[in-house]
């Protein structure tokens, strides 16, 4: 029997033994001012100072081979839809696959967060935050399989988008855990919860985006929030917990599965979720 910890709960991701640490300063030199990408037939223009500082666990998602300077980039020109023209000699741009408006959603949060004055906080307790905002980054990775009960005339693929529409609009952050604290008596994630909420989350909370993902059964969302460190509960003391996971991203996995009713047909569903937590300073 396999017995469950609260290290097993949510847990750090470690480079393999073998890899060399680059330090930021080799990084950034070998990154250009302004990064031209292409996502998705989206342009974006990054600056390489909010590059360096997005969190390790979405640039891992959007650079899964690291990041190549001109990666991808077919000169498609301008497409149906009238978006931009990549067809120029003078620019490098680095096509990346990835939702343009999962990036934008990150990027308001963190322009949001640069105009927050920290002079008068209570970030002094720890020489990181002297200048810096501290942004709780929790991220979920929902990959569905829908098998349905009974025979149908819908087809396979139209299937899986009802079922992918149903988890999609089901936003709340904590309700799915929550089912799970219930059905298991799970102390350890119930903690997780009271220490997400102590930092800045409610639990009412919905995902800030959330959408599907083209050709894959999977659903990603993502919330960002600034790291309460004020109040009445001891929030020095959740903030340098959460610390522990600045450039250390941390995740949770686990299976759910229920049988629910889309458009008068059963449908038995399956979904395995991911949930990535990081703390990034901005």
């Amino acid at each position: 029997m396999t017995v469950t910890t609260y290290d097993d709960l949510i847990y750090q991701q470690r480079p393999d033994a073998g890899e060399e640490d680059l330090d930021d300063e080799d990084l950034e030199d070998s990154i250009p001012q302004v990064l031209k990408l292409n996502l998705r037939g989206s342009r974006i223009d990054l600056e390489r100072e909010i590059l360096v500082s997005l969190p390790e666990s979405l640039l891992i998602v959007m650079f899964p081979n690291g990041l190549v300077l001109g990666a991808g980039n077919n000169n498609d020109g301008i497409d149906d839809d009238g978006r931009y023209d990549d067809d120029d000699d003078d620019e490098e741009i680095t096509h990346v696959d990835f939702d343009p408006a999962a990036l934008k959603h990150v990027l308001e949060c963190y322009d949001r967060a640069s105009k927050i004055d920290n002079s008068s906080s209570a970030v002094s307790f720890h020489p990181l935050l002297s200048n810096k905002q501290p942004i709780i980054v929790l991220r979920e990775e929902l990959e569905y399989f829908c098998v349905p009960c009974s025979n149908t005339t819908k087809n396979t693929s139209e299937l899986k988008l009802l079922c992918g529409e149903h988890l999609k609009e089901n936003d709340k952050i904590f309700i799915a855990l929550e089912k799970n604290i219930a059905r298991e008596n799970n102390v350890a994630e119930q903690h997780l919860i009271d220490m997400l909420c102590d930092a800045g989350f409610d639990r009412q909370d919905r995902w800030g985006y959330r959408a599907l993902e083209p050709a894959r059964t999977c659903v990603m969302s993502m919330a960002l929030v600034l790291l309460n460190m004020a109040g009445p509960d001891n929030p020095v003391a959740t903030a340098q917990k959460l610390l522990l996971f600045w450039r250390k991203p941390a995740r949770k996995c686990w299976w759910e599965g229920n049988t629910v009713e889309l458009q008068d047909k059963s449908v038995r569903l399956w979904a395995r979720r991911t949930w990535t937590l990081e703390l990034a300073l901005v």
